[in-house]
């Protein structure tokens, strides 16, 4: 059977081997752009924004394979359009490449609802809209913090911390108003320097506004109040005075000078009688 090969020499035998070599590597790579269809090429079209089913159409028209790679959700699209692919369009590839996609989900995911009382409000717009929550509504409400988160709402209700929410739901907030809800009897800070003014009224939450000046003064902490508004009692046309009120949070304006007003009237009203 092998005499063919036995009866010639070795030199020769080895000329074929070569020979055989050589016309199975020339075979091969004359077949192998045909095999990996190398001059086959096309471009990829645009499917961002078509349907699934529309997007899946087109390219297995066009010779290309299909993936579903993601899925994300965007509450601005139809579900499930498609919001990307890669490779991207206008991008030159060969044929039957997979392209891969990602779709926008036809449900929104659930995340739990954070508890953002006390925060404030720009504190919690930035934590809802780190975990894909809106911002609804704002409402106030009296209380000294002003703007601080009191209470979280979703379809006019109080929101537990850790109930499951839809991503992209408006949460309502009511906010502090910076007031408090009592009503307090005007102070008498006329006589007092602007130091003992501060230090008294920091008890009721109530702060100094607008500081006038009558005369040249350098040093305002040591300075006397000579006038305030609002005043401590407002006339009514029957001459009776009646006490003004106030409430915490509120300021207080005063003007102010080097030295002391006149003697008050000993019938004057005391703060917070």
């Amino acid at each position: 059977m092998f005499k063919f090969i036995t009866q010639r020499s070795f030199f020769v035998n080895l000329l074929v081997a070569i020979a055989l070599l050589l016309l199975i590597a020339f075979v091969f790579f004359f077949s192998l752009g045909a095999i990996t269809k190398h001059n086959e090429t096309v471009t990829v079209p645009s499917v961002t924004g078509k349907t699934l089913a529309d997007a899946t159409s087109l390219l297995q028209q066009r010779e290309f394979n299909v993936s579903v790679q993601d899925s994300v959700y965007i509450d601005s699209l139809a579900p499930l359009t498609i919001v990307k692919q890669s490779p991207e369009s206008q991008t030159v590839v060969k044929t039957n490449r997979t392209i891969y996609l990602t779709v926008n989900r036809s449900t929104p995911p659930l995340i739990d609802m954070p508890d953002l009382r006390g925060y404030s409000y720009r504190s919690a717009q930035m934590f809802l809209e780190s975990l894909g929550l809106k911002m609804g509504s704002i409402t106030y409400t009296p209380d000294i913090a002003r703007n601080a988160v009191k209470d979280q709402l979703l379809n006019g209700k109080t929101i537990t911390p850790g109930t499951k929410v839809p991503l992209s739901t408006a949460i309502d907030l009511v906010l502090g108003n910076g007031l408090g809800n009592t009503q307090l009897t005007v102070p008498d800070l006329v006589g007092l320097t602007v130091a003992q003014a501060k230090e008294y009224l920091s008890g009721d939450n109530i702060g100094i506004g607008v500081i006038l000046t009558e005369g040249a003064v350098t040093d305002t902490a040591d300075a006397y109040i000579i006038k305030q508004n609002p005043e401590t009692t407002t006339q009514l046309p029957t001459g009776e005075d009646v006490p003004n009120h106030i409430r915490p949070g509120q300021l207080m304006d005063i003007w102010i000078s080097t030295a002391p007003p006149a003697p008050k009237d000993s019938t004057a009203i005391s703060p917070n009688q």
